[in-house]
């Protein structure tokens, strides 16, 4: 499938900021990924772009988005509250640009934590399940549950895609908690690859390989829960 260059939106947050967002829609689509970037690296890093157009190749829109701080090209990611915010908005204009299209939610890393974090306070309009591009569960070096907390109160599907050489995410601390969360909850790890999921030479895989495992993942499971 060609893929065609995304449509740029505006979107509003409240009544003091607005960010861009990038609207990819393939014709047929039933189904659209509204996604956020992780904390150094905005919508038009090429990991994100990779996921868009893996997505469009297999019939899934996406809209992919700034928060505030890498609109305005701050380096400090946004505190919690205008972050979600602007998740919510992001979601609304989703809708409204794609009528019609379940819409799936998330993010990679810090995009993904703050996706969670808004579903958790109040369900976001319209959005049937998370997906999640390596959750940060804890900073690096030091291991800990608490940024899971809140995902006790998130009632819809969750996918969590994460590399088995993540720093952010150990493992061991990562599955008891995906398992707890229940039957709605999906965890695919994605062998050798670290937070950026990138894999190193010795594994025998290539990080092209590891981006189609990734993006066949998250279609697959945004065909089911859509």
């Amino acid at each position: 499938m060609s893929i065609v260059s995304p449509q740029l939106l505006k979107v509003n947050v409240g009544s003091t900021h607005s960010v861009s967002a990038l609207l990819s829609r393939p014709s047929g689509a039933n189904a659209c990924f509204v996604f956020a970037h992780g904390a150094g690296a905005g919508m038009t890093h090429p990991f994100m772009e990779q996921v868009s157009d893996g997505l469009y190749e297999r019939g899934i829109a996406t809209v992919r988005y700034q928060f505030p701080y890498m609109e305005s090209g701050s380096k400090r990611p946004d505190a919690p509250a205008l972050a979600q915010a602007t998740v919510r908005a992001t979601v609304a204009e989703a809708a409204r640009c794609c009528p019609g299209l379940a819409l799936i939610a998330g993010g990679k890393s810090f995009g993904g934590r703050m996706t969670s974090q808004a579903q958790a306070a109040a369900p976001l309009t319209g959005v049937r399940g998370l997906a999640f591009l390596g959750f940060p569960l804890h900073p690096a070096g030091k291991p800990s549950e608490a940024r899971a907390k809140h995902l006790e109160h998130v009632d819809i599907p969750m996918l969590f895609i994460q590399g088995t050489r993540d720093k952010l995410a150990e493992t061991e601390l990562l599955e008891p908690v995906v398992k707890r969360l229940g039957k709605l909850v999906l965890l695919h790890r994605v062998l050798e690859a670290d937070h950026s999921f990138h894999v190193l030479a010795r594994s025998g895989r290539n990080d092209g390989e590891v981006m189609r495992e990734i993006v066949d993942t998250l279609s697959a499971w945004i065909d089911t829960n859509s």
